[in-house]
């Protein structure tokens, strides 16, 4: 079976990553990854905090980025007496689950569709934000399922949006899809003390059974507070943190994968964005959101279903005769395509 369903890793990690794992000395298994006579929190910690020029103490670390996120509802929805919530109307059902986990109030902001896309409706969303008074704002850029993100100059204008006491949080799960550009989260992160950008080993590094996430508060007392309850005392374990390291020294093997997944984005732009009632819209993420005739849909699934690949088909209000392809192998992409283009015919 081909699961294109789960947003997950089809090629193979980085020499550097098989490479480091190979060679991992087991005795380092007797230590922590603690620095305890630096007073820092663990080998990847210092590294991120090297790689992006961010103190040590606004590095965040967590069992995957969900681990992250879900540390931060909880803590922020059950500090004082504001548990509202704001995510966008397409999402990711895990922000409202997090939410409902501590009896938080999710409210959905705007996301809209464009000729060739989905966007944040700034407009609507500064409005909301000023009528709602949310204790969390999420921001899901790149935004799954529907692909669309935000430029830091417009993450620095919703910032401007919110009062001091609501934290935003920034899902950059797919961000390094987007750009290598990175001196951004400095200056966020310096500007805003009520900021909090979290990113994964998970999507374009693709580790997701590593389950190792990192992040990046703003400077305040109320971060420090909750860097204390978010982070591990001890640090992770040693073999996790020093793949996560390689991982991210490989860049280019990873750039080279992302080219695939470019090449099978236009693809399916070409082939299918012409067909009658299909809509290829533009993404920043390893995934695509195709819409499709709704009468198509059951045929769809038939196909898929005999050839053995798996596609999402989404299943909500305003989206709900839409497929969500991850982007995989060469031979992957073209068989999907090829199994969309037969049921056409038909």
């Amino acid at each position: 079976m081909n699961f294109l369903d789960r947003n997950e890793f089809n090629f193979t990690p980085s020499q550097e990553v098989i490479d480091t794992i190979r060679n991992f000395d087991i005795g380092k298994f007797c230590f922590y990854t603690r620095i305890y006579d630096e007073g820092k929190k663990s080998i990847f910690s210092v590294w991120l905090s090297e790689k992006f020029g961010i103190p040590e103490n606004q590095i965040l670390l967590g069992y995957g980025a969900e681990d992250l996120l879900k540390n931060a509802v909880h803590y922020f929805l059950t500090q004082g007496d504001n548990n509202r919530m704001m995510i966008p109307k397409f999402s990711w059902w895990y922000y409202k689950s997090i939410a409902d986990e501590v009896d938080g109030e999710t409210l959905q902001y705007p996301v809209l569709e464009t000729d060739d896309s989905f966007c944040y409706d700034l407009d609507g969303l500064k409005e909301m934000i000023e009528r709602v008074h949310p204790r969390i704002l999420l921001l899901a850029t790149p935004n799954n399922p529907t692909g669309n993100g935000l430029t830091p100059q417009e993450i620095g204008d919703v910032m401007k949006m919110v009062a001091d006491d609501t934290v935003v949080l920034v899902d950059e799960a797919y961000a390094s899809f987007v750009t290598t550009e990175t001196e951004y989260i400095k200056t966020l992160t310096e500007q805003y003390p009520n900021i909090i950008i979290c990113r994964t080993l998970s999507k374009f590094y693709g580790l997701p059974g590593l389950r190792m996430g990192f992040g990046f508060s703003g400077k305040s007392t109320l971060m420090d507070k909750f860097a204390r309850y978010a982070n591990k005392y001890l640090g992770y374990d040693r073999l996790s943190e020093e793949v996560a390291i390689a991982a991210m020294k490989s860049d280019e093997h990873y750039r080279k994968i992302a080219d695939v997944m470019d090449e099978a984005r236009k693809m399916y732009t070409e082939e299918l964005g012409c067909l009658p009632g299909f809509k290829v819209y533009r993404s920043s993420a390893n995934f695509i959101l195709i819409k499709y005739p709704l009468e198509k849909k059951g045929d769809l699934q038939k196909a898929f279903v005999s050839e053995q690949y798996k596609v999402k088909f989404m299943n909500e209000p305003d989206l709900n005769q839409h497929m969500r392809i991850t982007l995989g192998r060469s031979q992957q992409n073209r068989k999907v395509c090829d199994i969309i283009l037969s049921v056409c015919k038909q």
